[in-house]
């Protein structure tokens, strides 16, 4: 039975998006969150796994489509919890986040073919994964990979080399997590819950000039600690 994996928080105000926040208040950040999230569900239910599951840090709401099973993280760090997630499953699994909105079917849909292929990759542009897919799941290529750092994805590829997997690679996609990120992958996908959520927070001229300056404050900052620390 083929799996097709979410692991999501419940899209709360001060628990999701944080680094959204400035320029988003808490509730606007959660509000993309609960847009990234309806938008990930539905592209994943149109996918022909056999199983469908969220698994959730949170309480399911009505932004969770039929069809889904729901099953709680685990305690511990995310190595932990991904690895519990494919713990939960008895034959081939694919994984995917919440913060890929601009994701669709046909991007998931390679990555549940396993003839040639005993796991799939989906690198993220900051550096980490978006995707993995595993034939055989084994909590033991996740645990101990060291999670939200930039070589993530770069540790974790290497770990399922390490292992001899045959290794199907999925598209660079990019994860929202600033305002930048939010902005680039809402232009990249101007159809989506998403792209219309952002374009109503930043429709005014005071709300995109709140993004425009905080991101120009971002990487003034990011350019002066650069220059200190050479």
């Amino acid at each position: 039975m083929t799996t097709l994996l979410v692991i999501a928080k419940q899209p709360l105000p001060g628990r999701v998006k944080t680094r959204l926040t400035p320029p988003f208040t808490p509730e606007e950040a959660a509000s993309l969150a609960e847009a990234a999230l309806a938008d990930t569900l539905a592209a994943a239910a149109r996918v022909p796994a056999e199983r469908h599951v969220l698994v959730l840090d949170g309480e399911p709401g009505p932004w969770l489509p039929s069809g889904f099973e729901v099953l709680p993280q685990v305690a511990g760090g995310l190595d932990v919890r991904l690895a519990a997630a494919f713990a939960a499953c008895t034959g081939p699994a694919l994984l995917i986040g919440m913060d890929t909105p601009q994701v669709t079917p046909d991007v998931l849909a390679p990555a549940l073919c396993w003839e040639a292929h005993d796991a799939w990759f989906g690198p993220a542009v900051d550096g980490g994964f978006w995707a993995l897919g595993l034939a055989s799941p084994s909590p033991a290529l996740l645990l101990g990979v060291p999670m939200s750092a930039p070589d993530t994805g770069a540790v974790q590829y290497r770990r399922l080399r390490a292992a001899g997997l045959r290794i199907g690679g999925l598209p660079v996609l990019r994860d929202v997590d600033t305002a930048e990120d939010a902005r680039l992958v809402a232009a990249e996908s101007p159809g989506t819950r998403f792209a219309a959520r952002h374009s109503a927070l930043t429709a005014t001229t005071a709300g995109a000039n709140k993004v425009t300056t905080t991101t120009a404050e971002a990487n003034k900052l990011t350019a002066t600690t650069a220059g200190a620390g050479a």
